[in-house]
């Protein structure tokens, strides 16, 4: 059972490295997810320039027309930024019930 919740636990750890990894690479104006708390992931998306499409609990979603806003996300202090998109998400565009009215 031991060996199971070992390969399981890599396969998630290689499978979030390369998700992450993938991130740096995505074209400027798509939707990425920012986990963490919210109040960290809002001033990280403020430092780096973006616009706050949602926001709940843990997962906080923004976008920005600049090439190197991922960067400039984990450079704010963010915890985790993902692809919207690749993160659960067809469209990357946050579910109604979350949307805010900026």
């Amino acid at each position: 059972m031991g060996r199971i919740a070992g390969g399981i636990a890599l396969v998630v750890c290689g499978w979030l490295a390369v998700v992450t990894a993938l991130t740096f690479g995505s074209a400027p104006g798509k939707s990425m997810a920012v986990i963490g708390p919210p109040a960290q992931a809002l001033a990280a998306i403020t430092k780096a320039n973006g616009r706050i499409l949602a926001s709940n609990n843990y997962v906080t979603i923004a976008r920005s027309d600049d090439a190197d806003f991922v960067g400039r996300l984990y450079a704010a202090g963010a915890l985790l930024v993902l692809d919207a998109e690749q993160a659960g998400g067809c469209s990357g565009q946050p579910p109604k019930r979350f949307t805010a009215q900026l």
